[in-house]
């Protein structure tokens, strides 16, 4: 589902979608439109811009996960102000490209935000990570603390085991947890640092000094 205002704009992004093998369920001009069209067309993804009339794209960005958990929200917005970005994650907005992203750029994000990644134009995942350890942690920014603490108690466990090679199967006996619930614990560990794959994680733990014994 696209949503802008600018019918230019909007029919080019419906365009490029449609070009690439992407069903396009909707279109709104407003927010209004927005609401009124989602529940009928549950798109997976929905390409918002922030700047519509009212509901604007913080607002309808809310709504549309109420109505729908498991929709996914990509802001393409002329806007990389902090405050908008981060308002926009906040109502839980999975992804946010300004719009002077390549079409390949686009088409990428939204891809990869219907598989359920985080998506961000250049230098905004930073500081949306950045902003969410200070909100979450109002100290971390005054003491020697390099460690995310966005993460769980759980998620920092497991991590600090995967980060001196224990296998999944170790982790999952030493915790008495499923050899499932280990990998799910990893994934979402992955997601919130931005990251791909175990080798990166590992990585990232032993920079952080976390394969070091307590």
């Amino acid at each position: 589902m696209v949503v802008d205002d600018h019918p230019m704009w909007r029919d080019a992004v419906e365009r490029d979608l449609q070009a690439a093998g992407l069903d396009v369920v909707a279109v709104a001009a407003d927010g209004h439109q927005a609401l009124a069209r989602f529940p009928a067309a549950r798109p997976q993804v929905v390409v918002l811009d922030l700047q519509i009339p009212g509901p604007n794209g913080v607002e309808v960005t809310a709504s549309v996960l109420k109505t729908d958990p498991s929709a996914r929200v990509l802001i393409l917005s002329a806007s990389g102000e902090q405050d908008d970005v981060l308002e926009a994650v906040k109502a839980g907005a999975t992804g946010y490209l300004v719009k002077s992203a390549s079409r390949e750029e686009l088409l990428d994000a939204v891809r990869r935000v219907a598989r359920g990644d985080s998506v961000f134009t250049p230098g905004l995942a930073g500081l949306v990570l950045g902003e969410f350890r200070r909100l979450s942690d109002p100290t971390a920014a005054t003491r020697d603390d390099p460690w995310h603490p966005e993460l769980t108690e759980r998620e920092t466990e497991i991590l600090k085991m995967v980060a001196k090679g224990l296998s999944y199967k170790q982790i999952a006996e030493r915790l008495v947890l499923s050899h499932r619930t280990v990998q799910n614990h990893v994934q979402n560990t992955l997601r919130k640092l931005q990251m791909h794959n175990r080798v990166e994680l590992t990585r990232y733990a032993i920079e952080q000094g976390l394969d070091e014994d307590d």
